[in-house]
């Protein structure tokens, strides 16, 4: 996996619902310097995912959506974001289950992985 030089964290607005010690939101600057893995078998550092078997096989139906969920939820440092991929990323967004404030943060600095608005219906 190769460095993220170019990231930043976000510190969640104060709100009711948050509870104390919450933790800064990583964000990578551009979705074009996420390139990791999108086959084979991708396996997190502990400090990502705290289970004995840290393997996911990314070919395998929804092993991909669940790694890149962890990775945005528990991202510390630049380097936990090498197992993203700014292209997959964007095409799995509206279907990744993130918490309010990841979900804000990474939206606020890559306005294109907002979802289009669903067409009312006629």
């Amino acid at each position: 996996m190769r460095s993220m030089a170019s990231v930043h964290a976000v510190m969640p607005p104060v709100r009711p619902h948050l509870w104390p010690g919450r933790r800064a939101v990583l964000v990578a600057d551009h979705l074009d310097g996420l390139d990791g893995p999108e086959h084979g078998v991708a396996e997190l550092p502990i400090w990502l995912f705290w289970f004995p078997d840290r393997r996911f096989d990314l070919d395998e139906p929804g092993m991909l959506p669940w790694m890149y969920q962890i990775v945005l939820r528990e991202a510390r440092r630049p380097e936990d974001l090498a197992y993203l991929n700014g292209a997959r990323l964007a095409s799995l967004w509206p279907d990744l289950h993130l918490p309010r404030d990841v979900r804000q943060a990474w939206e606020d600095q890559h306005p294109v992985l907002r979802a289009a608005p669903v067409p009312a219906a006629t």
